[in-house]
């Protein structure tokens, strides 16, 4: 029997109509199961968790079948409460599914210690935007000491205390420089 004799067959077409209804018949079933595996008509809008505590967004959430996990707090805002969030993800307004994580980033209580690096002997314009580029900010009124090199980094204080190169304070603290007046020997 040649091959186009055997695919005109009725035996042929019997079991190409059997493989047809079978692929059909299991995309059916498939798809009834993944909608209800999936739970594909169910969605939840995520609330807006921003500036709610732990104990409160673990509430809120259970309350809606979502789940938390707290990614980072290694940022400060002084708009936040310390230790609420100030950003998550999927963010407020989103559609989830149930038991869907939501990943939060918490404020941390106060600012991060930075170490204070070494800025004497250099200029004044250096020091400042070193320090500015750790977090610091400088004050508006630098003391003047006897010097020959003017404008020249002789010392650092902090609220009217002298400091030392390798301190640790709070990022966005205020520092002032004490500087060389260009009259000394």
């Amino acid at each position: 029997m040649s091959l186009l004799n055997f695919v005109k067959s009725k035996t042929f077409l019997k079991q190409l109509g059997v493989a047809i209804i079978g692929l059909l018949v299991f995309v059916v079933i498939l798809m009834q199961w993944m909608k209800i595996t999936t739970n594909h008509s169910q969605k939840i809008e995520v609330p807006d968790l921003s500036k709610l505590t732990i104990s409160e967004v673990k509430v809120k959430l259970e309350e809606l079948d979502l789940k938390l996990k707290i990614v980072d707090s290694a940022n400060y805002n002084p708009d936040y409460p310390p230790l609420s969030v100030i950003e998550q993800d999927p963010e407020a307004g989103d559609f989830v599914k149930e038991s869907r994580k939501i990943y939060l980033k918490i404020n941390r209580p106060t600012y991060q210690n930075v170490i204070i690096p070494d800025v004497l002997r250099k200029s004044r314009r250096n020091a400042e935007t070193v320090l500015i580029s750790v977090g610091f900010r400088i004050g508006n009124n630098p003391k003047y000491i006897p010097d020959i090199a003017k404008d020249v980094v002789r010392g650092l204080y902090h609220k009217g205390k002298a400091i030392e190169v390798g301190t640790k304070l709070p990022k966005n603290s205020v520092v002032n420089l004490k500087l060389g007046d260009g009259n000394g020997r």
